[in-house]
């Protein structure tokens, strides 16, 4: 199996719209609308050296994406990195070599920038990701929850260039 990495195109907005089940989106506040799905395609297609997102090539097959953006991480710059894996894909090792890959990418781009990576709590599957790669546990937090709802209890996963 050969996991590669390719730049996003105008024609990917339909893997951000595979992606978009409940089953992929539980731990990120649920399926979003068509139109959030073309702005924030809208966003990876503009995002220069702020925003860089890849679609995930399983062999010939497009599985999923993953990519890195600008963050502030404890009032330092950092990129933060995200991974979305298509179910049919997923218990096969995509994720962690993709990941692996948008870290490396990440770090090389980075000029010392923090590389971090904010898990929902319950997620046990992004936590056991984090530690594959590399990450370390820096603590928790919480994010605003999209429906207005409570604050979201994260796990706060780091890797230090």
């Amino acid at each position: 199996m050969r996991v590669t990495l390719e730049p996003w195109t105008d024609a990917d907005l339909d893997v951000l719209r595979r992606a978009n089940t409940p089953e992929l989106t539980r731990y990120l506040g649920g399926p979003e609308t068509d139109d959030a799905l073309i702005a924030r395609h809208a966003e990876y297609l503009a995002g220069g050296e702020s925003v860089r997102m890849f679609r995930i090539v399983v062999d010939d097959a497009v599985a999923g994406y993953a990519g890195w953006w600008e963050q502030d991480h404890a009032g330092e710059p950092a990129y933060e990195v995200g991974c979305v894996v298509e179910a049919g894909f997923q218990g096969r090792g995509v994720a962690a070599a993709a990941l692996g890959e948008v870290v490396r990418r990440a770090t090389a781009a980075g000029g010392g920038r923090a590389i971090v990576g904010y898990g929902n709590a319950a997620n046990e599957a992004s936590h056991a990701l984090c530690r594959r790669v590399g990450f370390t546990l820096e603590g928790t937090g919480a994010f605003p929850a999209e429906d207005g709802g409570p604050p979201v209890p994260v796990n706060v996963w780091v890797i230090r260039p």
